[in-house]
């Protein structure tokens, strides 16, 4: 069996209304691809970012005709059936085909992302078994990046660790497999908090990750704090951060563009002597130290 992949231009169309109209059609499967090479950022939580010029890919059954698929496309839609373009599909395990352009990456001296098919044999290295999933965070962006290479450098033992929008829950596994004793993790998003008690598990360290389901029920006094999220949220969240680590812990930042670290550093100057560490594609990585003066005053 084998699938008639419908595809078209979204221009003017409303995006939800879109998709919601193939699936009435019949759609298996809706995906929105970039349609030319437009950068576009994570989305705020809720908001439905696209492309400048974004293209609808729709997955049929091939035991219709791709004409009358189009056709009906087009009455729903209103737009001309021939603007709606067919190609046939033919059946494979998706999964496997994800996955064989995913291969393990290393960060720093010894932290290692690997997917579950392949193995590393180099000499104490330090390995996160991670398959690309529907959670933000295997290590191929560079915020993540940037992230998990502050913590091969810089992770003590027993260090207690705070994940603050912890996406597949990667900072969180690779602290804990360098030696943190304990972290704790925090996502908007449901499906997020599912991932990381998955991936948790999967790296045998679920006794030592934790899933706070509400941000006010992370603990105090952490050793650590990463946040891997957009520089507005991370702005807002400088005073609850200040309060979560302890006097001379660390904070790491992610998520933000090069040009917005000095908006971010000042967010943070209260209680955090923060500075940038690397930059990687234009990304900033931001890390700096609790001040013990902001606690006494």
């Amino acid at each position: 069996m084998g699938f008639w992949q419908l595809s078209f231009d979204l221009d003017h169309l409303d995006p939800n209304k879109a998709e919601e109209s193939c699936f009435n059609v019949g759609a298996a499967a809706v995906t929105f691809v970039d349609a030319h090479d437009d950068p576009v950022l994570e989305p705020l939580p809720g908001e439905f970012r696209l492309w400048p010029t974004t293209r609808l890919r729709a997955l049929f059954a091939d035991d219709r005709e791709p004409q009358d698929i189009a056709r009906a496309l087009g009455e729903a839609l209103d737009i001309p059936a021939g603007s709606v373009q067919a190609e046939h599909i033919e059946d494979r395990v998706w999964e496997r085909e994800w996955l064989r352009d995913f291969h393990a990456m290393r960060f720093g001296q010894r932290l290692w992302i690997c997917p579950h098919h392949e193995e590393v044999t180099e000499a104490g290295a330090v390995v996160v078994r991670l398959d690309p999933g529907l959670a933000f965070g295997t290590g191929t962006h560079p915020t993540t990046a940037l992230c998990l290479g502050w913590l091969d450098r810089h992770i003590v033992e027993d260090a207690r660790i705070i994940d603050f929008g912890c996406g597949s829950g990667v900072l969180a596994i690779a602290a804990v497999r360098l030696g943190a004793g304990v972290a704790h993790c925090f996502d908007i998003d449901p499906q997020a908090l599912t991932a990381t008690r998955q991936n948790a598990a999967a790296n045998d360290v679920q006794a030592r990750v934790f899933i706070c389901e509400a941000a006010a029920a992370l603990p105090r006094g952490a050793d650590v704090l990463v946040a891997n999220i957009l520089s507005g949220p991370l702005c807002e969240l400088a005073p609850t951060f200040g309060a979560l680590v302890r006097g001379g812990g660390s904070i790491v930042l992610a998520g933000l563009l090069e040009h917005e670290a000095a908006d971010v550093t000042q967010a943070y100057s209260a209680w955090f002597d923060i500075h940038p560490f690397d930059i990687r594609e234009g990304w900033a990585g931001l890390a700096g130290k609790r001040n013990t003066h902001a606690l006494r005053d």
